[in-house]
């Protein structure tokens, strides 16, 4: 008897299966670069488009000398806004495409496997427009070391232009604990044998290492005429919320085709965290990845140093 996307998918199981494997499986979730955040979920679920999300203000000024006549000067603590966009994805196929899983000893789990990976790789896709569009902002330009036009032997990534890219933030470069780059980028610094490489403890997993922090590989980085575009990150510079979907996951069959369709529904936050949205172009309900790649629709809410992202970009030797 043919197996079906009907007989072995229940949403109910399937669901939670789904979340859980993607988060699993995603190397930026893993790396400590997007971290899933549960008060996001809440905020991700609550309704509307846009997500506000208060913060406070550091304080500032200075002391003031005690004095038996003169009272203190009382200072406001102020809040100010951050802003993320609810993305409301999704996606359908077919039985052809899924006839392997099918076959399987476990046809549900395969599925969520596939399914799981390929949320993954569309989340990368956007976290790249995402970080195309911020960079493109003016507002951030603190946080942008860019050596690709030196010349005479100058440009290149090493381990003295990376500690530069570091010092963006200042006294809060520590804060910065992982790399995002392109795979030639990574096999340049094999070559020069700057990369390290450790073993988790518990999985024997071996984990790639640049200058003492986790690497990242992804083909989807910006390059162009020889200019690379590497990304340096602190833990949960991505923040991650789950939303509610009012059918996330839904199959059909099409008799007179004879096709079975599973349909998959994601309503999520990705959120670069102190970069508002502005939402000043979008055309539809949810912005498509060309409208997360544009300029207009970011404008930086937190100081410099304080928002976990450098824009590296650089030539490789």
């Amino acid at each position: 008897m043919t197996t079906r996307i009907v007989d072995v998918i229940v949403p109910e199981v399937f669901n939670p299966y789904l979340i859980q494997r993607t988060s699993e499986l995603s190397a930026l979730v893993q790396s400590g670069i997007i971290v899933p955040d549960s008060q996001l979920d809440v905020l991700a679920s609550t309704g509307g488009t846009i997500v506000n999300m208060p913060y406070w203000n550091d304080l500032t000024g200075e002391s003031e000398v005690l004095d038996d006549t003169d009272p203190l000067t009382v200072n406001h603590i102020t809040t100010a806004k951050d802003m993320a966009r609810l993305h409301t994805r999704g996606k359908a196929w077919g039985a052809n495409d899924l006839a392997k899983a099918l076959s399987g000893d476990d046809p549900m789990r395969a599925i969520g496997d596939l399914v799981a990976a390929w949320w993954n790789r569309d989340r990368q896709k956007m976290l790249f427009s995402t970080l195309n569009g911020v960079f493109a902002s003016s507002s951030i330009a603190g946080n942008v070391h860019d050596i690709s036009g030196e010349t005479d032997g100058g440009g290149i990534i090493n381990a003295s232009s990376t500690v530069d890219a570091q010092g963006k933030l200042g006294d809060a470069a520590d804060e910065l604990t992982a790399f995002s780059m392109h795979s030639a980028v990574y096999n340049s610094l094999r070559k020069e044998q700057l990369i390290d490489y450790d073993v988790n403890p518990i999985t024997g997993v071996k984990i790639a290492t640049y200058l003492g922090k986790n690497i990242v590989i992804d083909d989807g980085h910006p390059n162009a005429g020889g200019v690379y575009t590497t990304y340096l990150f602190g833990p949960g510079a991505i923040g991650f919320g789950n939303g509610a979907a009012p059918v996330p996951t839904e199959t059909a069959r099409d008799a007179l085709q004879g096709d079975d369709v599973l349909v998959n529904r994601q309503h999520f936050i990705l959120h670069p965290r102190g970069i508002k949205w502005t939402e000043e172009n979008v055309a539809k309900v949810s912005p498509t990845n060309l409208e997360l790649a544009d300029a207009q629709n970011w404008n930086r809410v937190y100081e410099n140093k304080k928002i976990r992202i450098v824009q590296f970009k650089h030539k490789i030797s």
